[in-house]
């Protein structure tokens, strides 16, 4: 049980580093979300192949629609939330991106016709008191109005990729995985083509070896890290440790990029996480 934790914990801390090493990308943020797709599903694939076994195309066709709708999601996920951490710090785009599950709880009544626990609402209201003192508007957070808008942007995305994987059905997640990062990468692609045609950037090393970084280690490796240890692990245990992804994406906004939070910021980053977590480790209601 240990080493499956410390797997998971591992892939997690991974996941909350990317915003920070975006910092130091010379390249347009739709090509490094593009490269990120495109490298994790190699490596997803060669990984597979590496323990004999091939994607399950018959489990594939069966789940098509919502693979294809979770991996278009995902795409625009990056791409709205990479252009978040240009326009704002790493932990307001971060926190605002984080804002979904709260928008799973809200959604999943109409989508899902899932009853909504009434005692779920004050958790959606604080969840938004958070995002407010966090966006900087009442002279708290330091966030700009359009990072924070593409954060939530973002947020709708990820909760669409939540709700859509609830929709699954005898699909592994390795497969699932590989799949939703090709439609990512197909996804991002014409916004790559469009945005630098007859301009595209000549990168330096160092942002070449951060993309490449990005798509093997913080995605493709992280990936199989996150699902062969979450794998026996209990969900309230698994829901309580994915709150690290954030966390550690304000510290180290806060260290290592000098981006702080004010003290209403760091009020604000409370609520939004605190509410996401009880969203998820609340009982169910019997």
């Amino acid at each position: 049980m240990l080493w499956e934790k410390l797997k998971y914990v591992a892939a997690v801390l991974l996941y909350g580093t990317v915003g920070t090493f975006l910092r130091f990308v010379a390249l347009p943020s739709e090509m490094v979300a593009f490269f990120r797709g495109l490298i994790g599903a190699v490596f997803i694939l060669l990984a597979l192949l590496f323990r004999g076994k091939r994607p399950d195309g018959a489990a594939i066709r069966r789940n098509g629609r919502w693979l294809l709708l979770s991996g278009v999601c995902l795409g625009l996920n990056w791409l709205f939330l990479f252009a978040a951490y240009v326009e704002t710090s790493v932990a307001v785009a971060s926190l605002c991106n984080y804002l979904a599950p709260v928008l799973v709880i809200a959604a999943a009544p109409l989508l899902l016709r899932e009853r909504l626990d009434k005692r779920k609402l004050p958790l959606i209201f604080l969840a938004l008191i958070g995002i407010v003192l966090v966006s900087g508007v009442l002279g708290g957070g330091g966030g700009s109005l359009k990072g924070v808008l593409l954060g939530l942007a973002a947020a709708v995305c990820f909760a669409a990729i939540v709700l859509c994987n609830r929709r699954l059905r005898d699909i592994s997640p390795m497969d699932r995985s590989l799949v939703q990062l090709v439609l990512s990468a197909a996804t991002l692609l014409p916004f790559v083509l469009v945005k630098s045609w007859g301009h595209w950037p000549a990168p330096d090393l160092g942002s070449v070896l951060i993309v490449l970084l990005l798509g093997a280690v913080h995605t493709g490796f992280a990936y199989c890290l996150y699902f062969s240890g979450m794998g026996s692990l209990p969900v309230q245990t698994v829901a309580l440790l994915g709150y690290l992804e954030p966390v550690v994406s304000v510290l180290c906004s806060a260290f290592f990029l000098a981006e702080p939070l004010t003290l209403l910021g760091w009020v604000g980053a409370a609520l939004i996480l605190g509410a996401a977590a009880a969203g998820e480790l609340l009982p169910e209601k019997k």
